[in-house]
């Protein structure tokens, strides 16, 4: 079962705790007058239309191009792969794109949702309230925000992120030190964040679901000046529904606000804020054991839980952003920026476990037991960052360079409460055959809480990029990024200092065989430091690595399809790995290398005018210190394919299929038997109808075939979702 001890909550990047009244009482009354006043300002809009201010089309925007902050938005990318002004098929490293219609389509309310759409990724939900996130068989453990970002520590997510915020999700396979400063073989997200637009527009939508799911979301949008060089955005989601899981039942509230403008006649700036508050009661810390003392494993109804009536698990995320941008004549432009993430966790759990090591008795389901554990953990962390983008002349041609400096600091402390049992202070509680009720163990008396860990992580940076154009064809982005990290802290009565630093080149040659078909090469160095704790209970090393990829890219169809060919190879020295329980029951890591290798395929766009299409598929073998059998955990194939349409002879209906397969996956327990799931295909469908033209009916079910499998089997794991519904209705204004 479980390997994380239950005295060893991991440490990365998570935290809850309730906002004083008074704070969430400003919070909603502050986005109810934005959501009743914004309309009152877009009043504005026909005069600011007739002077030219108002924009949402292309010749607004040209008229516009005087007023800097409204050409921006109207031509906005991202450029979250390299920070070079680079299109996707021009860059040397393989890219998938989540796109805001299609997680509207397919109902991807949450992150875990929204990335199972993406080529390569694999959602590891081991438990109902922690994620891993991977991609060529390890851990995406850095993530960023509209480019920028701090590595996410373990690559843990904890509780469901709500995706109502944000405009796309990018995903960077492959190694990208180039920006966040530490990298690994897997990628980095890159959470594109939603913007103001040039014109007032807004969405209001409900839904209703399986298990009583409930939903409402609103997002306007609108200028708050006549000449448009001033706009705001508020962006509210709240979901709350019951589960197919027994006793559980989760409430998501998400706010998000964002005002941008011009300062003179050459700078921008940001603003934003965002608050999540996330409650979990009835989840699972841990998950599921599947294997009987004679080898045998065990089957499970899909509603199985470990858990205890009285569990719960809260998390509020509060993110806070400021961006200064300011044009350096004609081809320079300094960018500025800050974020803040405030991150609390409080809960309450039960851990169950083979105690043993053998298994459970497969006559008499005798044999775990169960562990309460209650804490609340605090994470903040501030990222300071500048960057200097431009085109300069060089060979004839027009180049393009990034320089870059950052500096960031996070600060991470846990705490654990007393807690007594009756007239005993907790430990491991003998539970009666499986499945129980939530009833069988009572809620302990919770005394003080005391700190377990503390965790200081300071990270400095210099970074830099440039794309060479030698001829029509050959070009090149070559680059570098020198960091710094230090961390300090006590993890369990064990102190620690640690200072490192790594200086990482990356490179990357792209040429042109036709004007359809492109090859490239890449490089990229690894340094990624590790949360992991050895058997004294102190940080792993930081691991380090190589990565190089070779592939092509291709247009088709009038270049409305673009394919990429991507052959992979990963090297990683000192990976944290599990190595078992230390003399005082905590799980520990020890660093080994493991080699990935393998092959992706992509195609994404349009087969016709009404028909849109994704398809990817990845083939790896994982090596290390059990040979192939090294993370068996880790589907050595996948496949994903999302179809959407509309009739071409009725526009207004829409309909469309997306499925994920994947390989068997395996893993062994603690009593040395080992667990299995076979290969299988999980697909979801929906039918919208535009009833009127800004309003759609949608109809999504998900797990069409009601396919019945385990998660995951990498720690734990649990049933994935039988089928399920979901009637949605959104207009937009």
């Amino acid at each position: 079962m479980h390997p994380i001890s239950p005295l060893r909550l991991p440490t990365s990047g998570r935290g809850k705790t309730r906002p004083p009244a008074l704070a969430q009482s400003a919070v909603r009354i502050a986005v109810c007058l934005a959501l009743a006043g914004l309309p009152g300002m877009a009043l504005a809009a026909p005069e600011a239309s007739a002077n030219g201010a108002q924009s949402g089309g292309a010749d607004s925007a040209t008229d516009l191009d005087a007023v800097l902050v409204v050409a921006q938005r109207a031509s906005r990318v991202s450029n979250g792969a390299t920070n070079l002004d680079l299109a996707i098929k021009e860059t040397p490293q393989s890219i998938s794109v989540v796109s805001q219609e299609q997680m509207q389509q397919f109902g991807t309310d949450s992150l875990n949702d929204a990335l199972r759409l993406a080529t390569g990724i694999q959602v590891e939900e081991w438990e109902t309230n922690r994620t891993n996130f991977t991609a060529r068989g390890f851990d995406i453990a850095n993530t960023q925000i509209d480019g920028v970002g701090l590595p996410n520590g373990w690559g843990i997510v904890t509780g469901a992120q709500d995706t109502f915020g944000y405009e796309k999700l990018e995903v960077i396979r492959g190694a990208n030190g180039l920006l966040t400063g530490v990298g690994n073989a897997a990628g980095t997200i890159n959470y594109v964040r939603k913007r103001p637009t040039n014109d007032a527009q807004g969405s209001a939508g409900i839904s209703y679901g399986s298990w009583g799911t409930v939903r409402g979301e609103v997002d306007y949008s609108t200028p708050l000046t006549a000449d448009g060089t001033w706009a705001g955005r508020v962006v509210a989601a709240h979901e709350e529904g019951d589960s197919y899981l027994r006793g559980k039942d989760d409430t998501r509230d998400f706010i998000y606000g964002v005002v941008d403008g011009q300062i003179g006649e050459n700078g921008t700036l940001t603003l934003g804020y965002s608050w999540q508050e996330g409650k979990t009661d009835g989840n699972m810390w841990g998950a599921l054991g599947f294997m009987y003392s004679d080898g045998t494993q065990a089957e499970w109804d899909r509603g199985a839980s470990t858990t205890q009536d009285w569990t719960y698990w809260d998390t509020t995320t509060r993110t806070a952003f400021v961006e200064y941008t300011h044009q350096l004549g004609a081809d320079w432009l300094l960018k500025l920026s800050y974020n803040r993430r405030d991150v609390r966790n409080d809960e309450k759990l039960f851990y169950a476990t083979d105690l043993a090591g053998t298994g459970m008795d497969p006559e008499t389901g005798l044999g775990l037991y169960g562990y309460p554990w209650g804490g609340h953990d605090k994470l903040t962390a501030d990222l300071l960052s500048a960057a200097l983008n431009g085109h300069f002349q060089m060979f004839g041609r027009d180049q393009e360079m990034m320089l870059g400096v950052a500096w960031s600091k996070s600060e991470n402390n846990s705490s654990q409460y007393a807690a007594m049992c009756g007239e005993a202070a907790c430990s491991y509680i003998p539970m009666p055959a499986f499945p129980w009720p939530g009833d069988h163990v009572e809620e302990p008396v919770w005394g003080e809480s005391s700190v377990y860990s503390i965790l200081d992580e300071r990270l400095k940076r210099a970074y830099g990029a440039t794309r060479l154009s030698f001829t029509d064809k050959l070009k090149a982005v070559v680059g570098f990024n020198y960091a710094e990290y230090h961390r300090e802290g006590v993890n369990y009565g064990v102190a620690f200092n640690q200072t490192e630093s790594q200086t990482s080149p990356y490179a990357g040659l792209t040429f042109d065989f036709t004007s359809n078909l492109l090859g490239y090469v890449s490089y990229s160095d690894i340094y990624q430091p590790q949360s992991q704790s050895d058997a004294d209970g102190r940080y792993l090393d930081p691991t380090k690595g190589k990565n190089y990829e070779i592939g092509v890219k291709a247009d088709w169809l009038d270049k409305r399809l673009l394919t990429t060919l991507a052959v992979f190879k990963a090297e990683q020295n000192g990976l944290a790995t599990g190595a078992g329980y230390n003399e005082i029951g905590q799980f520990y890591y020890t660093g080994v290398d493991v080699e990935s290798k393998g092959v992706e395929l992509e195609a994404t766009g349009k087969l016709t005018d009404h028909i849109d299409m994704v398809f990817g598929y990845t083939a790896l073998k994982l090596t290390g210190q059990d040979g192939d059998d090294t993370y068996r955990w880790v589907p050595r194939r996948t496949a994903n394919l999302l179809l959407s349409a509309r009739l071409p002879r009725y526009t207004a209906l829409s309909f469309g299929l997306g499925g994920r397969w994947q390989s068997d996956i395996s893993n062994v327990e603690s009593n040395g038997f080992t667990v299995r799931q076979d290969s299988y295909a999980v697909f979801n469908g929906f039918v919208g109808w535009d009833f009127l033209p800004n309003a759609t009916l949608r109809f999504n079910v998900n797990n069409v075939g009601n396919e019945k499998y385990i998660n995951t089997l990498r720690y734990s794991g649990y049933y994935g979702a039988p089928r399920n519904y979901a009637l949605s209705l959104n207009w937009r204004f």
